[in-house]
């Protein structure tokens, strides 16, 4: 993270997900680290990772079981689970946690999900909240206010298919999203090897546009240039990260063609000329339909050639 610019760029957290844990509880009931992974323990891990100047996630379910069934879940244990993960975090920064929705005792997630909120908020250390129940009870109508991400999808998948229904069902809850809680569609695939480089450039270019997570799915030990470049365009995190935080959203559709705008800080406004197809096609965005009114100079610039494009005046004559 640190090597690769990756960290310079805004990247910060390392998470880490299920099956870190020994599959047992100590006797005092509290969450162990696997002593064979983490030798040092997590609070060994959270002093390395802070020195990088980076942060540290971690990993519980609202069940009794995570997903995996090799560690211990967190229901009826909300409140010490809280305690130990804050008693890692060796200096005082905003850390994570990733809370899924497996094996759980059939209540619903809108009733389990607060109680590790409010855990947390009594530990009085700042932890970011991740809900993982799949967008199984529309979490973004009761997300805010419990946690700071919801995911809104199932697992994403590394293919084109599973990552374009994936950004469809998350746009459906665009008005939902907002600084302090933000729909999540699932990490990120760049870099796995099941797409092409143009569509991990869609895929990375979405979900920018709608403002989410961008977690990173793949091993950037070994990532390619290639890769590296789409994750590491600055000015598409830009994008994601602007302070406005409005999720971009589908605007028009013709067929496979689509246009996906959102209003960025500065009376700017984010823009995704998508060709969902497997032919070339052009794909036209009218004013209108972007948010941009008419008679307007505008400054165009493509992110990912890097360069201004054209300066554009549009008349509309009306009847």
């Amino acid at each position: 993270m640190v090597s690769s610019g990756l960290a310079a760029l805004g990247y910060q957290y390392i998470n880490l997900d299920d099956a870190w844990a020994e599959r047992q509880r100590d006797s005092a009931g509290n969450l162990v680290a696997n002593a064979t992974t983490f030798p040092a323990g997590i609070k060994g891990l959270a002093d390395y990772v802070h020195a990088k100047g980076l942060k540290l996630g971690i990993y519980s379910d609202a069940g009794n079981l995570t997903c995996s069934k090799l560690q211990p879940g967190s229901l009826g244990y909300e409140e010490q689970d809280a305690k130990t993960f804050a008693s890692w975090v060796s200096i005082i920064e905003i850390d994570f946690l990733k809370y899924d929705n497996c094996h759980t005792d059939g209540t619903s997630p809108q009733v389990r999900y607060p109680i590790m909120s409010k855990a947390l908020l009594k530990t009085g250390r700042p932890i970011f909240f991740s809900l993982c129940e799949w967008g199984v009870e529309d979490p973004a109508t009761w997300g805010p206010g419990v946690g700071n991400s919801w995911r809104t999808t199932g697992d994403i998948a590394d293919n084109w298919e599973r990552m374009t229904k994936r950004a469809d069902k998350n746009d459906k809850w665009a008005s939902y999203a907002g600084p302090g809680g933000w729909n999540d569609p699932d990490m990120l695939e760049v870099g796995n090897g099941g797409m092409t480089n143009e569509e991990y450039r869609s895929h990375f270019s979405i979900w920018a546009l709608a403002k989410a997570p961008l977690i990173l799915g793949c091993d950037i030990r070994s990532m390619d240039l290639d890769t590296h470049q789409i994750l590491s365009n600055s000015e598409v995190i830009a994008v994601n990260q602007d302070k406005l935080g409005v999720q971009g959203k589908k605007v028009k559709k013709d067929g496979d063609l689509e246009v996906w705008a959102g209003p960025l800080s500065q009376k700017r406004v984010a823009v995704v000329l998508w060709n969902r197809g497997s032919s070339p096609a052009k794909v036209a965005a009218n004013f209108s339909d972007i948010g941009v009114p008419p008679f307007a100079l505008v400054d165009v610039r493509d992110l990912w050639a890097v360069r201004e494009e054209i300066k554009l005046f549009l008349l509309f004559f009306m009847n």
